[in-house]
């Protein structure tokens, strides 16, 4: 599945307000989709590089033999998804923001799972 359609498919998650493509390593977004009324996807996408790359420095300084999988951070109206690809480029995340009202963030998850590992940079 190509960035676009991978996009696509993330926007169709039940609550889905804005989908990225990110590398982490510069910060580029690759491709975004949604957002608008007051949420600028690729500025929030590319903030949360930080938060990445911080995860990735502790478990290397923790010398930890693991990765990270996903991470989840809750505001009081939204939840923003990160996940990392772990096929295509250790670099490359997607992200996800979600209206906590209208989301299923079991279901969300799950699919954002699904469509990573279908996704070809």
């Amino acid at each position: 599945m190509d960035i676009n359609t991978a996009l696509k498919e993330i926007m169709a998650i039940d609550g889905a307000l804005g989908a990225a493509l990110v590398d982490f390593e510069t910060g580029m977004c690759l491709g975004s989709a949604g957002g608008g009324d007051g949420l600028d996807i690729e500025l929030a996408a590319a903030g949360s590089t930080e938060v990445v790359r911080a995860k990735v420095q502790t478990l290397a300084a923790l010398e930890m033999d693991d990765e990270v999988e996903d991470m989840l951070i809750s505001l009081t109206r939204q939840y923003h998804v990160i996940r990392r690809a772990s096929h295509a480029s250790t670099s490359v995340f997607l992200y996800l923001v979600l209206d906590r009202e209208r989301a299923n963030l079991a279901l969300a998850r799950h699919h954002l799972r699904r469509i990573e590992g279908e996704l070809v940079i």
